[in-house]
């Protein structure tokens, strides 16, 4: 069972990042919790509360020309019981990650939904030398190219 469901937890944590690339809105107001708290916390910026100004915020940070296009790596699923927690490293695709990230998950009608999002810039001396070749798959640095 857990194997499936950390599965399902990465899926959802794909999904937001998905979301993030393609700068879709509505696929990413569909992965926040609407039962459950939620907060999240953008680099450099201090906690927004509550569903209507997380989305907000995302809906101001899609719309923006000039916001990056996120992929995470180092991918690690924490499973606890019906929550779940993500931490991964943020970057441009074929860029060194520069922002580190956790991401908290609840089970809502059988769905994992997002209820915490946050991410801060890495020390310059926990940045990879060097970017995954997939952004996707966990990889040690001693497979990097």
């Amino acid at each position: 069972m857990a194997p499936a469901l950390e599965a399902e937890v990465r899926a959802a944590n794909e999904a937001f990042y998905l979301a993030f690339r393609e700068r879709d809105v509505d696929a990413m107001e569909r992965l926040w919790a609407q039962e459950a708290p939620v907060a999240c916390m953008h680099p450099g910026m201090g906690v927004v509360s509550g569903r209507e100004a997380v989305l907000a915020s995302w809906r101001g940070i899609l719309r923006h020309p000039g916001a990056p296009s996120l992929s995470c790596s180092k991918v690690t699923v924490h499973l606890l019981g019906t929550s779940a927690f993500v931490t991964c490293l943020e970057g441009q695709k074929g860029k060194r990650a520069r922002l580190i990230a956790t991401n908290v998950f609840v089970r809502e009608d059988g769905h994992w939904r997002l209820v915490h999002h946050h991410a801060a810039p890495l020390a310059p001396s926990a940045i990879p030398d060097r970017p995954p070749t997939d952004p996707d798959i966990q990889i040690d640095p001693s497979e990097w190219n």
